[in-house]
């Protein structure tokens, strides 16, 4: 059987069981099921769905193909999220629950004013289609590669097909189809990965004992970089780029909020950021650690680096050399991660357009809201099939640095207005808030251009700090004199 073919059926059963895992936890479901879960799902769940949520094809793709330049540093950054984890737990999780929002931009609402509230609705709007399309792209261009394309499929079709397949499993459930199939992503990535360690360290001969020794004595296992502050991979600046890139893209996005706060309370909801986020370091090193035995199998067979780090493991997984085992767990690993990121994605964004651009919460008429929300979800698959493809075109570098630096310039600004508004006292003219947002992620690039020709210094993820503190000041600077409690 051909490669294409076996691929095809692991999509399909994947899909089988994606979708009798959405049926049963959409059952009874409505808008409020849709948007917020009922506040009903156990935390120990959704912490176990959170190990898998952050983790898109990107992050199987790219993370074990980046230890090639990079060794693993990543982990550095990883490091910074347990800490942000735990921020967002004891300062945004009780301040969200507090509010009872259906979407956490509403405090920006309520503490500045509605252009405030827009502005970061639209930033994350553009944050997270940008973000969901790199990470889509990624994946779409891997199946175009081992099956679209064998077959003489063009690349629009496979975009069209997989973004209508994402559609269907979320339309109905929403939030809570979300936690349950992240279950099952965090199961299905784990295995695959772990699975693949076991049959790439048998082919090179490797016991426990003695891949361990391996991986230890190779240059690419390198974690802690504390000799050059210039270098992007530097320690503390990937560290404390982390701790802030955790609160950003998860404390304040709504898409992974939604879940968080699908639990009964603050106090549940606590536990499960806390317990997601240190478990989450142990699997990213699974990642790595898969990575370093991926330069291990190419350099014991003689085989020379891909041009792209990113295609190092499908590479190998899909080699004549492997077992065909190898490359069905690459395919349901990354098919694992890519379907349950887009559903996120779509359900998020349908969340945010529908909530904070449209107001349709706010009518009586549950119908209208249903409706309303159903074309949302359509219109918003059909902006992200349109990115993904422009992508396709554009790409030209390791895809998870892709991801955090569009983060950096397009959630400072939320950042920056969720740290003004909840440490300091000032109020804020309303209608120059989106003017400010838009002239720091501009301010932010002309920093960066800077710094590079003036003393040599690479900014790395970094720059979502210099994009908050430029939003701050914009903030500050425009801000009348009267004060107000913080909220």
């Amino acid at each position: 059987m051909s490669l294409p073919i076996i691929i095809i059926l692991t999509i399909a059963g994947y899909f089988g069981l994606l979708m009798a895992v959405s049926a049963v936890a959409s059952r009874g479901s409505d808008n409020s099921t849709f948007f917020t879960g009922n506040r009903r799902v156990p935390w120990f769940v959704v912490a176990f769905a959170m190990i898998g949520a952050p983790i898109s094809g990107v992050t199987f793709i790219s993370v074990p193909g980046m230890v090639a330049d990079k060794g693993y540093s990543y982990l550095q950054m990883v490091l910074g999220f347990i800490v942000g984890y735990v921020l967002i737990a004891f300062v945004l999780v009780p301040l969200f629950y507090r509010k009872n929002m259906l979407s956490i931009y509403g405090y920006l609402e309520e503490r500045f004013g509605s252009d405030s509230y827009r502005t970061g609705a639209w930033f994350f709007f553009v944050s997270k289609m940008l973000g969901a399309a790199v990470r889509f792209f990624v994946v779409c261009s891997v199946l175009q590669l081992l099956v679209f394309g064998p077959l003489g499929v063009p690349f629009i079709f496979n975009v069209i097909v997989t973004i209508a397949l994402i559609w269907l499993y979320t339309v109905q459930g929403g939030v809570k189809t979300l936690i349950w199939t992240d279950t099952l992503k965090s199961f299905c990535l784990i295995g695959s990965i772990v699975l693949c360690i076991f049959f790439i360290a048998s082919d090179l001969g490797f016991d426990f004992k003695g891949m361990v020794k391996a991986i230890a004595d190779h240059e690419s296992s390198r974690m802690f970089f504390f000799d050059n502050p210039k270098e992007s991979t530097y320690f503390w600046k990937q560290f404390i780029a982390g701790v802030f890139m955790a609160i950003a893209t998860t404390g304040l996005d709504q898409d992974m909020m939604q879940r968080n706060l699908a639990c009964k309370d603050a106090a549940q909801s606590r536990k499960n950021m806390i317990v997601s986020g240190v478990t989450q370091f142990f699997v990213i090193a699974l990642f790595l650690l898969l990575g370093t035995l991926l330069l291990l199998y190419l350099n014991h067979h003689s085989i020379a680096l891909p041009e792209k780090s990113d295609d190092i493991f499908g590479m190998v997984a899909t080699s004549d050399a492997m077992p065909v085992w190898v490359g069905i767990l690459f395919v349901l690993g990354l098919i694992a991660a890519a379907y349950s990121a887009a559903g996120s994605a779509l359900t998020s964004l349908t969340t945010s357009f529908t909530v904070d651009i449209l107001g349709a919460h706010r009518q009586n008429d549950q119908n209208k809201l249903t409706r309303t929300r159903r074309n949302v979800h359509i219109g918003m698959s059909v902006i992200m099939g349109a990115v993904i493809v422009v992508f396709y075109y554009m790409s030209n570098q390791d895809a998870i640095s892709a991801v955090y630096t569009l983060a950096s310039y397009t959630y400072g600004p939320i950042l920056g207005l969720f740290v003004f508004g909840m440490f300091s006292k000032r109020l804020v003219r309303d209608r120059l808030v989106p003017a400010v947002c838009i002239a720091a992620p501009v301010l932010s690039w002309g920093t960066q251009w800077a710094l590079v020709q003036l003393w040599g210094y690479h900014t790395g993820f970094e720059l979502l700090l210099i994009n908050a503190c430029y939003t701050m000041l914009g903030l500050w600077i425009s801000a009348p004199r009267t004060v107000k409690a913080v909220a």
